[in-house]
């Protein structure tokens, strides 16, 4: 008779003893011996969130939890890999079987096992975004669809609208309502596309990045057996960063914990700043009302800023109705009051940031250990260009450089060509933006359009600007079908570009770009199109302080390539940090510097229609400040040039400054010779 005999994987014995209440505060201990239940862990800025989380895994461990019996789930690759790290060093080795990983990753490695109960193959590929884009081209293209005489969401905005609706569960009519209401009568038209890109998915045996999440939130729900096996598996679950979920995420936590209710959730709902990429603030406040027996744990002990900011952040963040009340306690000695600065304008504010960064180095603050922090890209505008003149290394962490930003380069190239119209770059990269036209179009266009500008075929630079709208009309015949009336309205907007009054008028130029069809091209393509547009019309602004199209342009280029050598430069050089909160969220540095504090810009004025968006801008306030540990300057212009004709406009202080108290900060007036305190 045959028997079978299962073979146990060997599991080293845990004997950590680890002495958890002198490792610990009293508020990580609480949190981190917490008897089984669900619990939220509230841990305020600098309190040492990770620190907590890796020891309740010690803990678990210790209580001869198996390791494989633990899921730890985080939002990015980096913060999984410094989190399994770090228990790695506090165990002495490798916590063998413990599920670690990104919501993503894990996800990714529960289809593998059960593609097939899903209507998938295991041997399922996934899409990057650009390989998402391509198979939206290919269902655009078979799917019959006219497009032709309309302007149709771009194959990436059309990805943007799909995930948007997946991760917040709302229907594509309503995202499109919400954020691109200009293609409402095409709602039918992408609800059909939408759904040939999901079968055309299937079929093809791939999935993008948010099927792993929607996926895996089927399997589970639609096949009992395997959802109760994984609630089986994982006795405890632990979740990073929970105020960033979205409402799949949250959906997924509950139903692996549902049998087991041992779930521990760590986060900060004053640190919420994603709802636009998806992330449900309600998650976080509503976890104590879908888990009555939850235990609420506050972490309020900051090891990183001095009391004096700490006094700072907690009234910052009073205003909000919606959070759960925390206050930050300092552990460290008192320093110096944050600092109000009330500048002239924006060229001031950067004077004084540029000023005060070389002070302070003067007095032995390295610069990697300071950062300007801003709400929008084009708050730094002025900085960057005072930065660049002053010699003062930086490096930019807002996402993608401002000037090489598609849509900055699209509109430069518009200002090159008229300046210089044998920019070839300029003119391939203006029509390559037209309907048909790939790269053998624009070279073929490039040809004739040359040999319309310069009679002789050569180089040489014409002893008289040429009409370049002439010339564009002459070639309309070489211009593909569907680029014609494309090709019409850039001849008309070129003959606008080059009259003898606007050519020289860069901040006029650029306005005018926006007034034809370039607003139209932001609405197809992209799906923050709102702030594209806003970045144009203060990049028309910024234009204005410059005496002629070529000086712009070339403190455009010499921004560009600063910005290049310092991004590629070698990763010690002293260099002083530029980024948006968004960007800087997770960071800490010495000193830092919070700008364009004014009504309208920060909070943005996007965000004063409602009460909740309002909170969200109070919460990014929250976030910058909480980033410095010894040293913030607050500043604002009093006056600013205002988009569309360049009238300069008394400014208000944002509320965020009139909602401190008396006596949490010191005031500063800038003067010609200097700063009066």
């Amino acid at each position: 008779m045959s028997k079978e005999y299962v073979l146990k994987p060997f599991r080293p014995v845990v004997d950590l003893h680890i002495d958890y209440e002198r490792e610990l505060n009293p508020q990580q201990a609480a949190a981190v011996t917490a008897p089984p239940g669900p619990a939220l862990v509230l841990a305020g800025a600098g309190a040492g969130k990770t620190r907590t989380l890796i020891y309740r895994v010690a803990f678990l461990l210790e209580q001869g939890i198996p390791a494989e019996r633990i899921l730890l789930l985080t939002f990015t690759n980096k913060a999984a890999k410094e989190m399994m790290r770090r228990v790695t060093d506090l165990l002495g080795g490798d916590p063998a079987g413990l599920w670690g990983g990104t919501f993503h990753s894990v996800g990714h490695r529960i289809l593998r096992r059960h593609a097939e109960q899903i209507g998938y193959r295991g041997n399922f590929t996934i899409l990057d975004r650009e390989d998402a884009r391509d198979l939206l081209k290919a269902c655009l293209a078979d799917s019959g669809l006219e497009t032709s005489d309309t302007r149709f969401p771009k194959p990436d905005l059309l990805g943007d609208i799909y995930s948007l609706g997946v991760n917040t569960g709302q229907s594509i009519a309503e995202i499109v309502g919400q954020y691109h209401d200009h293609f409402t009568r095409l709602i039918p038209q992408i609800e059909t596309l939408g759904k040939l890109y999901q079968e055309r998915k299937q079929r093809a045996n791939v999935m993008d990045f948010d099927d792993l999440l929607v996926l895996w939130r089927t399997l589970l729900r639609e096949h009992p057996q395997v959802c109760d096996h994984y609630q089986r598996a994982f006795q405890f679950v632990l979740v990073d960063e929970y105020q960033d979920t979205n409402v799949i995420q949250a959906d997924l936590v509950d139903l692996l914990g549902a049998r087991h209710q041992n779930v521990m959730v760590v986060g900060d709902d004053s640190q919420s700043i994603y709802s636009w990429r998806g992330a449900n603030f309600q998650n976080i406040l509503q976890f104590p009302r879908r888990y009555p027996k939850a235990r609420v744990f506050k972490i309020e002990t900051n090891y990183r800023s001095t009391p004096e900011i700490l006094q700072l952040a907690n009234a910052a963040i009073q205003g909000n109705a919606c959070q759960f009340e925390k206050e930050l306690a300092p552990v460290r000695a008192s320093g110096i009051k944050p600092v109000v600065v009330t500048c002239g304008n924006a060229t001031q504010q950067a004077a004084f940031v540029a000023q005060r960064l070389l002070e302070l180095r003067e007095e032995g603050r390295l610069l990697q250990d300071m950062a300007v922090l801003y709400r929008s890209h084009f708050h730094a505008l002025e900085l960057q260009l005072e930065l660049t003149r002053r010699n003062i290394p930086f490096s930019i962490t807002s996402g993608i450089r401002f000037f090489e930003q598609a849509h900055v380069k699209d509109v430069a190239a518009h200002l090159k060509l008229i300046c210089n119209p044998g920019d070839e770059l300029a003119f391939k990269r203006l029509v390559r933006l037209m309907p048909g036209v790939g790269g053998k179009g624009a070279e073929i266009l490039w040809a004739a359009f040359r040999r319309k500008v310069f009679d002789d075929g050569g180089s040489a630079t014409p002893a008289q600007p040429p009409r370049l709208a002439e010339a564009l009309q002459a070639c309309a015949s070489v211009a593909p079908k569907k680029a014609a009336r494309a090709w019409t309205e850039f001849a008309i907007l070129v003959s606008q570009l080059e009259a003898e009054e606007v050519r020289t008028r860069p901040g006029r130029m650029i306005e005018i770009v926006l007034e034809g069809s370039y607003e139209d091209h932001l609405k197809a393509t992209y799906s923050n199109h709102r702030i594209r547009l806003e970045d144009l019309e203060q990049l028309a602004t910024f234009a204005l302080g410059f005496a002629g199209t070529e000086e712009f342009l070339t403190q455009l280029a010499l921004l560009t390539n600063v910005e290049a050598e310092q991004g590629t430069g070698n990763a010690d050089q002293e260099q002083v940090r530029l980024s948006t909160i968004h960007q800087a969220k997770g960071l800490e540095f010495g000193v830092v510097f919070v700008i364009m504090l004014c009504e309208g810009l920060f909070p943005s004025a996007r965000s004063l229609d409602m009460d909740e968006d309002a909170e969200e801008e109070r919460r990014l306030f929250y976030v910058s400040v909480t980033r410095a540990k010894d040293e913030v300057y607050l500043s604002y212009p009093q006056l600013r040039m205002l988009p569309g004709g360049g009238r300069e406009m008394m400014q208000e202080p944002s509320r965020f400054l009139n909602e401190l108290p008396d006596g949490l900060v010191d005031q500063w007036m800038l003067s010609p010779f200097g700063a009066s305190h």
